[in-house]
């Protein structure tokens, strides 16, 4: 189990990571389009911005938070859209000002959380631990479409563990994302840290088969920013090989996804 203040200070890192990209060589290619359909390097942030404004909501507000819930529940599919657009027609420097802001407060709100204490989500209820792995695979993500707009190689980081195990935890609800019944066999997770080490998952004789690759390429393959015929991971079972299909670790549809060979 990572430190909580450990995990916020990897969550603030990787917001820092994801600002320099914008502040760099992004600073004059806002309206630039990015790799998801119809969003430019500013709905990027806008989306990041708004649900950062949601989970310090979900942290401070549980009632309020409960009215966005309502609107979400009317409208699953285009909401993450309606309002990534609508926050992206603020001025760059007003928006980049409210999101820096916003990462502030939810940083304070997320760590004053009681120990156990659980928030409200779009999915179930959240921990602080799970919040923050949460915001902080969606930071990595979005920060990866942002990088690829600008043609930025990014250096991976050991911060990857957190969506790692994230997307290794949320197995079955990719399955249920995509109407399937998990197998009832565990999976075995090994992958290659970005400093050589190994991060390992899931009991060393899983019956359900094993996976294995590098944590970065496992990382791109759950958050759906490269399709899986572009990443060295392998499976030994058919199981596990119809895993690395449909995994995903965010809520919601899987989406399109990448097409082969399109950052090649």
């Amino acid at each position: 189990m990572v430190d909580t203040r450990i995990l916020l200070d990897d969550l603030l890192a990787e917001g820092d990571e994801v600002d320099a990209l914008v502040s760099g060589p992004g600073a004059h290619r806002w309206h630039h389009p990015t790799p998801a359909p119809g969003w430019t390097v500013a709905h990027q942030i806008a989306h990041l911005a708004w649900t950062d404004a949601q989970a310090l909501l979900a942290a401070t507000d549980p009632d309020a938070f409960s009215r966005v819930l309502a609107r979400a529940a009317a409208n699953p599919a285009e909401l993450a859209d309606i309002e990534a657009t609508r926050v992206a027609e603020q001025p760059r420097d007003q928006l980049l000002a409210a999101w820096r802001t916003g990462r502030t407060a939810l940083d304070e709100a997320l760590a004053a959380v009681p120990p156990g204490g659980r928030m409200p989500w779009f999915g179930p209820p959240m921990v602080t631990a799970s919040m923050a792995t949460g915001r902080l695979m969606e930071y990595w993500a979005h920060g990866q479409d942002i990088a690829d707009a600008l043609g930025v190689t990014r250096t991976p980081t050991a911060r990857l563990r957190h969506v790692a195990r994230l997307g290794f935890r949320a197995r079955d609800y990719a399955y249920a994302v995509h109407g399937e019944q998990p197998p009832a066999g565990e999976f075995r997770l090994e992958l290659t840290a970005p400093d050589g080490d190994s991060w390992a998952y899931g009991p060393e004789e899983a019956p359900g088969g094993r996976v294995t690759g590098p944590a970065l390429d496992f990382c791109l393959l759950v958050t759906r920013r490269r399709h899986r015929d572009d990443l060295a991971l392998k499976a030994d079972s058919a199981d596990a090989d119809h895993w690395l299909d449909i995994a995903q670790s965010f809520a919601g549809p899987a989406g399109a996804g990448r097409t082969p060979g399109q950052f090649s």
